[in-house]
């Protein structure tokens, strides 16, 4: 039961990909990472990390996500997703991501196109509005977004934003204050935290049974 919550959860939350950006990303470095440990109530699972580099004509974003769920002396669940992002003009203009969650592969690619933004899935394919967003939790400005682009499903979904009052959160031992918000989409309702300059602090959300997934920056 544990495992097929764990799927539930990660089949939403790690659409992960991201329209303002954050100031690490806005300083002009060619090249930029974050890192998130990831942890299944106080246990390390695994990491997420976002690899950036900016581009004459946009931004780059390549995120990998490695999770293990060991119950006793065995691994009741593994996960791992890959994404590769090319933004252009704060939309995204191309899109190749591939999961493999507990055995189950899914590929999603897609671009955009003269008349909209093209994504295939399999055997399927979907034509979206020409200016589409992912999950971009690095960029804040994805929170405007009605709908948002689930890389690991090629799923348009309808999602729903509240911000929530400001709040001290400990960062690596020091106390920031952060400013929280809500994202409710299929499956899944999670918390995002942003210092007051936008940069992507944490993310929490909960999993059926109560456990509660939460990113943590390195």
């Amino acid at each position: 039961m544990m495992r097929n919550q764990l799927i539930a959860l990660l089949m939403t939350l790690f659409a992960v990909t991201f329209s303002a950006v954050t100031p690490a990303v806005e300083r002009g470095d060619e090249r930029q990472t974050l890192f998130f440990d990831v942890y299944l109530d106080d246990s390390r699972i695994g990491y997420h990390r976002y690899d950036f580099q900016t581009q004459q004509d946009g931004r780059r974003v390549i995120s990998e996500a490695n999770f293990d769920v060991k119950f006793l002396f065995f691994t009741a669940f593994r996960y791992r997703h890959r994404n590769a992002e090319q933004w252009s003009n704060n939309c995204l203009a191309e899109i190749d991501a591939e999961t493999d969650s507990n055995g189950k592969r899914t590929v999603v690619s897609g671009m955009r196109t003269e008349s909209g933004f093209l994504i295939e899935r399999g055997d399927d394919a979907l034509e979206l509005p020409r200016c589409v967003k992912t999950f971009a939790y690095w960029n804040p400005s994805f929170l405007d977004e009605p709908k948002l682009l689930n890389p690991q499903t090629g799923e348009f979904l309808a999602v729903d934003v509240k911000q929530l009052e400001p709040t001290q959160l400990d960062i690596g031992g020091r106390e920031v204050m952060a400013r929280p918000y809500k994202l409710t989409a299929k499956n899944v309702e999670l918390t995002i935290w942003y210092s007051t300059d936008d940069e992507w602090l944490a993310l929490e959300s909960v999993a059926k049974g109560g456990r509660i997934l939460r990113y943590e920056r390195a």
